[in-house]
């Protein structure tokens, strides 16, 4: 015992110093390691999925069936993100192969099934129907039809490794049905199928022949299939699986109860391992011919073995690549959990960066719709202020208007004129109405608000028969019904023609009202003969030049309101002319 602590004490002082060359599998899964940072830099899952899937084959081959498990989980997860049908039922086949392997059957099983249901390849369906048939079925007979529907599409689409498979099951469902003959014409096919594409496997159906032959007291069958596989190149080339096999033929031969024959292997086999640098199997080796010694008890052999051993312990760890391969993997292994770390980091912070901008962005929006939101209520109230003070204006009329239409009738009944007084209340009523009607109209047809200006001139002309004359003239090419204009906008420079020009003149004036069309544009010509804008201001008394004049304000007020609200472009000019005042009103249709 003393002397197996020290072996282990030099094992693991000299495993972690070793630095020789990397195996064929090792390298494949480095490669793979580093093909796999670069996915994860770059976030191409695609890549990411195809590097644990190749680095769960090199352990399936390698019949590290638990690890390549792990990485078959992984690789799937991601295809089944990307819907890579093809790629996720090559996966799930191989997941379920490695659980199998494991005898995970209810797994497996499950695997077998989802793969089928992916169906990305016709021939893959039915193979992988047949495997899960063949796990959950307690019934023999079902097994093997299933085993020989996939050996029969096997051989038809030349898959050997699935073909070996199939006939290494065949002959497991053979035992069960006690066929013998059977039974090892179907591990002896596998392994013939397998020996050339694929030595673990047919190191694995070797393993099963030899284990029935051993189960059924035929030694010498064990032995012989044995040593065919120690002739094998795949065996001969490769030191540590020849140390191993010769192990399994020792093994045979003491449970023959050969221990001599046996004792030869085993010194055979650590030889081998001596020279070719295998501790593990050097170790493996040298306990089994220590128990062997035992039995015989041949202590000094035991002894001199022992010695041996731990004298060239130092040089066979130098030599033993195994180690360091182990040491890789395991190194390997870290950085892969770690690359895996950083990306759940990584994808953690993206998550919770996109989690503040989503906010950020959502707020922002949130904010600008409160904005635009208040920016339209404040318009909308602004609007219906406007249409308010608006329709406020329409409604006002010319104090003046309405005071002296008044003294005209007070003084058509004095004079007992009351024909004129009728005839001018009739008039006055028919303009109030029709300004009153439409009132509530920002805009009304050309053709009322030209019968509202008519009956306007009319009254005026009424209460001033001697002062003027008046004359409206309209462009025959206007449509007086579908045009509109805002009503009662021209009355004001009517009234200030008449009230601050005409009515001062000694002899009889003129008022010109016309309306002309301009391309997409109204022109409306005022012109009168009065004693004009100047002139007018100089008759004034001190009280009317202390009373502010509202017509012109309100009118003003009007056009600027119409503009904003409308967008009609209403113009106005008012100046004095050779003979009075010119005035000219330019709107939009």
């Amino acid at each position: 015992m003393n002397l197996i602590r020290l072996f282990t004490f030099v094992f693991l002082l000299l495993y972690v110093n070793n630095l020789y060359s990397q195996s064929k599998d090792t390298k494949e899964i480095v490669a793979e390691t580093s093909k796999l940072k670069k996915a994860l830099d770059t976030k191409d899952e695609s890549a990411e999925a195809d590097s644990y899937y190749n680095i769960g084959e090199t352990y399936f081959n390698n019949g590290n069936f638990p690890k390549s498990e792990e990485y078959f989980i992984k690789s799937k997860g991601i295809y089944e993100k990307l819907n890579d049908k093809k790629n996720l039922e090559k996966v799930t086949r191989k997941l379920a192969q490695s659980q199998e392997n494991q005898n995970k059957l209810k797994s497996a099983a499950s695997n077998y099934e989802k793969a089928s249901n992916i169906g990305y390849s016709k021939s893959k369906r039915v193979l992988n129907a047949n495997d899960a048939s063949r796990l959950s079925s307690p019934v023999v007979e079902n097994k093997a039809e299933a085993i020989q529907n996939n050996i029969d599409i096997s051989r038809k689409e030349n898959e050997n490794a699935d073909l070996a498979a199939s006939y290494s099951q065949m002959a497991e469902v053979n035992i069960e049905q006690k066929n013998i003959p059977k039974a090892e014409e179907n591990f002896t096919n596998a392994y013939k199928i397998s020996k050339d594409n694929a030595p673990q496997q047919a190191l694995a159906i070797n393993q099963k022949l030899t284990d029935f032959y051993v189960e059924n007291k035929d030694f010498d069958k064990a032995i012989k299939a044995k040593k065919e596989v120690l002739k094998e190149d795949f065996v001969k080339d490769n030191s540590q699986k020849k140390v191993e096999q010769i192990q399994e033929l020792a093994d045979i031969y003491i449970k023959k109860n050969d221990p001599k024959e046996a004792i030869v292997l085993l010194k055979n086999a650590y030889d081998i391992a001596l020279n070719k640098g295998h501790t593990l199997e050097a170790q493996k080796s040298v306990k089994r011919l220590d128990s062997l010694y035992a039995i015989s008890q041949n202590t000094d052999a035991s002894v001199q073995l022992y010695r041996d051993f731990l004298g060239k312990l130092p040089d066979l760890v130098s030599k033993d690549r195994s180690l360091v391969d182990n040491k890789i993997l395991e190194d390997t292994e870290q950085r892969i959990s770690q690359l895996e770390q950083e990306k759940k980091l990584k994808d953690e912070l993206i998550r919770k960066k996109n989690i503040f901008n989503y906010s950020l962005i959502g707020a922002l929006i949130l904010l600008i719709g409160l904005i635009i939101f208040i920016f339209r209520t404040l318009k909308k109230v602004q609007i219906k202020n406007k249409k308010i003070a608006l329709q406020s204006l329409r409604r006002e009329m010319n104090p003046h208007f309405i005071f002296n239409s008044l003294n005209s009738v007070n003084h058509f009944i004095a004079t007992n004129n009351e024909l004129e007084a009728n005839q001018y209340l009739t008039k006055f009523s028919k303009l109030m109405r029709g300004v009153m009607e439409n009132s509530t109209e920002d805009f009304i047809p050309f053709q009322q608000e030209l019968d509202l200006l008519q009956n306007y001139l009319a009254l005026e002309k009424t209460r001033f028969a001697d002062k003027f004359d008046y004359e409206i003239e309209v462009d025959e090419s206007l449509n007086t019904q579908s045009l509109k204009v805002p009503g009662m906008l021209i009355q004001p420079f009517l009234e200030n023609a008449i009230w601050h020009g005409l009515r001062y003149r000694t002899e009889k004036g003129f008022l010109s009202l016309k309306f002309e069309k301009n391309n997409d544009s109204l022109n409306i010509f005022i012109e009168d003969n009065g004693i004009g804008i100047e002139e007018s201001k100089k008759q004034k008394t001190e009280h009317q030049k202390t009373r502010k004049g509202r017509g012109m304000k309100n009118t003003l007020e009007r056009i600027a309101l119409l503009n904003d609200l409308y967008k009609k472009d209403i113009s106005c000019t008012v100046k004095d002319s050779e003979n009075g005042v010119f005035v000219k009103i330019t709107m939009n249709f």
